[in-house]
């Protein structure tokens, strides 16, 4: 029997997947949370094999969480279940270290199945954005030093300045407040020494057009 936990602040979708996954005989759900703060201390209390958790929660992001539970609780799967479906979101989920990332349109078949899959041990992500996400940020510190000193949120976030999006667009991207997306914003101008984000936003883009040497045909070269 796994054990799972849910994490969404609506409830109606909270009952909907519990009486899904309770009508499974290898299922059970035991416990829900609605906020961060509610998830953090009932998952630590019961130490579900699985949490299911929305990416928008209303105090703080489902991402930080599913990362605070897998550092403080590694035995403890994490399965983001999300209204939004983008490589932005997936690309979140990797950095979050979920063992999967599902969109809330699917048939209740394939949630029941990711659920099962997960819990058995299996990643549902896909090993190609989990190397994009990896080879994407080893260039950028190969391409310069000081991008090294960043998180890989920190490069997350840098790539939207980029693309014109402002601190609320931002953190509605990516699960995370506006305060926080701030704060985040101020480290990375901080370690990158530029005052604006203007100037964040040039650096990125040059960074993004500049032509990337092939790394088969530079391995092979030597």
């Amino acid at each position: 029997m796994f054990r799972i936990f849910l994490v969404d602040d609506h409830e109606v979708v909270r009952r909907g997947v519990a009486d899904l996954l309770e009508a499974q005989p290898d299922l059970t759900v035991i416990g829900e949370a609605a906020t961060v703060r509610e998830a953090s201390a009932r998952v630590a209390a019961t130490l579900p094999d699985v949490v299911v958790l929305d990416v928008h929660l209303p105090d703080g992001s489902g991402i930080d969480l599913c990362r605070q539970i897998r550092q403080a609780h590694p035995r403890v799967q994490c399965l983001i279940l999300s209204a939004f479906d983008d490589d932005d979101a997936v690309f979140a989920a990797v950095m979050g270290d979920a063992a999967g990332y599902l969109v809330k349109t699917l048939r209740t078949g394939e949630i029941v199945s990711a659920v099962r899959a997960v819990a058995e041990g299996r990643r549902l992500l896909k090993p190609s954005m989990v190397r994009h996400v990896t080879r994407s940020v080893d260039d950028a510190d190969e391409e310069d030093p000081r991008f090294g000193a960043l998180s890989l949120r920190e490069k997350q976030i840098l790539a939207l300045i980029a693309e014109g999006l402002s601190n609320r667009q931002i953190g509605d991207r990516l699960g995370l407040a506006e305060k926080t997306v701030k704060n985040y914003v101020s480290s990375l101008l901080s370690k990158l020494g530029l005052e604006r984000r203007t100037q964040a936003a040039v650096l990125q883009a040059e960074r993004a057009n500049r032509p990337t040497l092939d790394r088969s045909a530079s391995e092979r070269s030597r």
